[in-house]
């Protein structure tokens, strides 16, 4: 059996008993360590976790926070190693909330091996990290990733060279095509290196103050006192407040050694310990790399990438992928073949009629039996909902969207827009989640974790549930307006006049910190059709645990409204608000429908406009715009009240009612008064 072959049986069976015996491959292991994977984003984390787990096997949030970690199980040999993929940090002095869980995780659950993964590219300006996790004491190793695009770069590495100047070990991998991956294996699986005893020289007057600083502190911070002292000049607040709850007699002495060594300079000490510690990565850089003079031509996917980021062909790029991406794969065949296959085939024929007989059967009461199998039940609404329309038209999102991310084209997009989304108060990363709302809303809303502060977090939930349409409404509205080219002009310009005027708003309205974006780009690359399965099935995977529970409390609620008739008091209060922007009375019941489900609205209202003859083609395109910009269904509901809080949900579906309705009267009126035909 080969080594590959005979790492995959051993992922497979290794939940199960083992024999026993010395020589299986299957014996149990001897010990376990937690190997801890850090670096910054786009360096291939994912790819070596990936290498050594097989898949994502744990997803959850940190403690405290909406940043996801992710956690695997590898087995080396005899060693059983708990794999732990740290969100992304340029730096131990954290300027995002990911680098200051990635922090925080070496602080508070110290690993029984820490491997830095680093570009091979740009070694000098990763070394910088490097120094600091050995300052932090934590056993260490190097990976030297993404060689082979270093090679075809015309660059040349020599591992031992470089761990020998640094004292950790150095492997070297690509970690996408598996080379190195044997290597690396046997590093992690084999003894815990030694502390390095590599040191930085920073100048007198800081290197005087960490010894003042070192005697003043206790012990139990994760870190060398070295390290801790080094943070507390850099006034790291994480770190002063540790400090403030172990060492607070200490602080005031403290305090008064970072004040003096400041004054000694004339910018923050965080500015000449980069420098330091950037010569000090230039000259070991230099020593362990060179270039061999035979630089492979630039192939088509790097050509691509570059591209990608021009303002004019960067724009030509998006429209190709948002056509051929998002409206042929996701909305023809997700939304069109998928769900067709699934709502008809499946669900239809199969298993609707088989669950009613089931529950009429069990349950003869029709009161209870419309919960479980009624118009808005949760098999007939609920389950059919989330498996037979969201599910495939999620996953082949997911699927595209792991395209995009496994090929490097994601960080070009983002910035791509960095500079029109930094007026709506974003940075270009808030390019994922709004780009993901196209496919979910209430998945973008989720993922809205990945951007940096609270005030960029409720802008991006602002603007989704306000004016980002859900494949699922948008493939009702194109459906409806595609014969009307002028209203679907007239749709698309409202909305992303909306979109671009309220996130404009908000930024000035809402206080908190500016937003700020940095960003590694990495090699335009041929996606990984193996790390595009394992994301795409971790992601629906992860769906399926957060969402469709969402959409059975939905069916629930709803059974609720009937049962309660406070449906036809919300349809009664709505008629005045529908008859302001032109639309008749039934067309209220098709937006308090909408609120449950999108494509539901949106389809009501066009059966009821179609069969109404002293209707024209004006209050379609009204009734569309107003409803994209009405109210979230209740599965994003619940997901803002889950991730922003109660007061932020209330307050964002509060603006969103009136404002909605707003727009409608006035492009109602705007259109009649002009005489507009569609």
């Amino acid at each position: 059996m080969s080594a590959r072959a005979r790492r995959f049986v051993s992922r497979l069976l290794m939940g199960f008993r083992r024999c026993g015996c010395e020589s299986c491959p299957f014996a149990p292991a001897t010990r376990t360590r937690k190997l801890m994977l850090f670096g910054s984003p786009n360096v291939g984390k994912s790819a070596i976790f990936n290498q050594l787990t097989g898949s994502y096997v744990a997803v959850s949030n940190y403690p405290g926070t909406t940043v996801e970690v992710a956690r695997g199980q590898a087995r080396v040999g005899d060693t059983l190693l708990e794999v732990v993929d740290c969100p992304g940090a340029y730096s131990l002095t954290p300027f995002s909330e990911d680098e200051r869980v990635a922090r925080d995780m070496l602080l508070d659950d110290p690993p029984g091996l820490l491997l830095h993964v680093v570009d091979a590219k740009n070694l000098s300006r990763a070394l910088p990290l490097t120094f600091q996790l050995i300052e932090a004491g934590a056993p260490l190793a190097l990976d030297l990733n993404i060689i082979d695009e270093a090679a075809r770069a015309g660059l040349s590495f020599d591992p031992e060279r470089l761990s020998t100047d640094l004292g950790i070990p150095v492997v070297a991998t690509a970690a996408a095509n598996g080379v190195g991956i044997e290597r690396l294996r046997a590093l992690v699986g084999g003894d815990a290196p030694a502390a390095s005893s590599f040191v930085v020289e920073y100048p007198e007057p800081i290197e005087s103050a960490i010894a003042r600083v070192e005697e003043l502190l206790g012990a139990g911070y994760g870190l060398r006192p070295r390290a801790v002292a080094l943070l507390l000049l850099q006034r790291d607040e994480g770190m002063w407040e540790r400090v403030r709850q172990a060492d607070a007699q200490a602080l005031t002495d403290i305090e008064r050694i970072v004040a003096e060594t400041e004054a000694r300079y004339h910018h923050p000490l965080s500015y000449p310990l980069a420098v330091a510690r950037q010569q000090a990565a230039d000259a070991i850089a230099k020593r362990a790399m060179r270039s061999t003079g035979r630089q492979v031509r630039a192939s088509f996917a790097e050509t691509l990438g570059r591209l990608a980021m021009h303002p004019i062909a960067g724009l030509l790029i998006l429209a190709a992928v948002l056509y051929f991406g998002l409206y042929l794969f996701v909305g023809r065949l997700g939304a069109g073949v998928l769900v067709d296959f699934l709502e008809r085939q499946v669900f239809d024929r199969y298993v609707t009629p088989v669950a009613t007989n089931l529950v009429e059967s069990v349950l003869p009461w029709p009161t209870w039996s419309l919960l479980f199998v009624g118009e808005y039940g949760l098999i007939t609404l609920g389950l059919r909902y989330a498996i037979a329309i969201v599910l495939p038209l999620v996953g082949a999102f997911f699927l595209m969207f792991a395209v995009m991310e496994d090929s490097g084209y994601l960080p070009r997009l983002a910035l791509l827009v960095d500079r029109v989304f930094k007026r709506l108060g974003l940075s270009g990363r808030a390019v994922i989640p709004i780009v993901l709302g196209l496919g979910c809303d209430t998945m973008a809303t989720l993922v809205t974790r990945v951007l940096d502060t609270r005030r960029q977090r409720v802008i991006a939930t602002f603007l989704l549930a306000l004016a980002v349409p859900c494949s699922a409404q948008l493939g009702v509205i194109i459906g409806l307006l595609s014969r009307h080219p002028l209203g679907m002009a007239i749709w698309g310009g409202v909305v992303l006049g909306v979109f671009l005027m309220s996130g404009f708003l908000a930024a000035r309205l809402l206080p908190g910190e500016e937003a700020r974006f940095y960003l590694e780009i990495p090699p335009m690359r041929w996606p990984s059709l193996r790390n595009v399965v394992l994301k795409t099935f971790a992601r629906v995977r992860w769906y399926a645990a957060e969402v469709i529970p969402l959409f059975l409390l939905a069916s629930v609620v709803i059974w609720i409204g009937e049962l309660t008739h406070l449906f036809r008091l919300a349809v009664a209060a709505l008629r005045p608000a529908v008859n302001l922007i032109g639309l008749p009375d039934q067309a209220a019941e098709a937006f308090l429908f909408g609120f449950f489900r999108r494509d539901y609205g949106a389809a009501r209202i066009f059966d009821q406009v179609q069969s109404s003859e002293a209707v024209s083609g004006v209050p379609l395109v009204v009734a569309m715009v107003t409803i994209t910009l009405f109210v979230p269904c209740i599965a994003q509901f619940m997901v803002m009240l889950k991730e922003r809080g109660w007061r932020t949900a209330v307050a964002v579906a509060a603006i969103i009612l009136p404002f909605a309705f707003g727009v409608g009267f006035l492009l109602n009126l705007t259109l009649t008064s002009l005489g507009v035909r569609i």
